[in-house]
């Protein structure tokens, strides 16, 4: 494995090998040297690193706690290389990527922040390498996931009608998402186009392959997915908290309650006039999760294991 640096417009783009080769974009925030908990962004099922810039640049540069902060393109998705085989768009595989990434930054203990597909491999990560964690943050994510939100997603994913313009894909995006971000205003749906399309060959594509639409052809939508309770008691050890959207189909207060049954101390923060999944880019929430990953320092002073010798 290996990595090369890039310069970026806000923070730094680097290139990490994946195991079979695959080039995995990664961009960081901050400064290695950093004292505080490093933060590892992990983003949905098609969506890239952008989506963490606003949290990113917050925290790498608070001046009273400043952190090194990595977000994660997957592979197919963003800058990373598009895989030849469309069914190595799974999470086992997404998995020993995101391991690669750690293993190729020498990263120690991380407080990983999931959005979505990203929550799903934060607690597969909890349960294959425990001590990777220094605490989750589960972004519009739990155990039991919602059917009609897996066949709206499964609607749109790699199925999206080609933009004319970044503002032709505004009023795309707005068509499909309106109805749970009903608050965004107009340069909101313009900042979300130009996360999900880009210029490629004189024409607007999404930011992500769309092949990636084939890892779901084998969603039944009679049948809810298996709940991943399994993952989320992995956990145990480290502060969680979840992130839901007011408007989510995805993660119901059923589930969040049943989530706060398992884990009393579960930090939960709703996010009003969003769905899903929430944008972590509003100062009241991004405060919030400044002071849970704060927490998370605290908490892994006091309860880390003391080095031999």
């Amino acid at each position: 494995m290996g990595a090369i640096a890039v310069a970026a417009e806000s923070g730094v783009s680097q290139f990490i090998l994946a195991n079979d080769g695959l080039k995995l974009h990664v961009r960081s925030f901050g400064t290695r040297l950093a004292q505080a908990l490093p933060v590892v962004c992990l983003p949905g099922l098609s969506r890239t690193c952008a989506d963490f810039e606003a949290l990113a640049v917050a925290l790498a540069s608070d001046a009273a706690r400043p952190r090194y902060v990595i977000a994660l393109d997957y592979r197919g998705r963003g800058r990373s290389d598009y895989d030849r085989d469309p069914a190595n768009y799974n999470p086992a595989i997404e998995l020993a990527d995101v391991i690669s990434v750690l293993t190729a930054l020498e990263l120690g203990p991380a407080v990983f922040v999931g959005t979505s597909r990203g929550g799903i491999l934060t607690m597969l990560l909890a349960a294959a390498r425990p001590a990777a964690l220094a605490g989750a943050v589960l972004n519009d994510i739990g155990p039991v996931i919602e059917i009609a939100g897996l066949a709206r997603i499964k609607s749109y994913v790699g199925n999206l009608p080609a933009p004319k313009s970044f503002a032709d894909g505004a009023a795309i995006l707005r068509g499909l998402f309106a109805g749970q971000f009903p608050k965004l205003t107009d340069r909101d749906w313009m900042e979300f186009s130009r996360r999900a399309f880009k210029q490629e060959s004189g024409r607007l594509v999404p930011t992500h392959d769309v092949r990636l639409a084939e890892s779901l052809a084998s969603v039944d939508l009679a049948q809810p997915p298996p709940p991943l309770w399994e993952g989320f008691d992995a956990l145990a050890g480290v502060p969680v908290m979840v992130v839901r959207g007011a408007n989510s189909d995805i993660l119901t207060p059923a589930t969040v309650v049943a989530m706060q049954a398992r884990r009393s101390d579960l930090e939960v923060l709703e996010v009003p006039d969003q769905g899903h999944a929430p944008l972590l880019a509003e100062p009241e929430t991004i405060d919030r999760l400044s002071a849970f990953i704060a927490y998370c320092d605290q908490f892994h002073a006091q309860h880390k294991t003391p080095r031999a010798g």
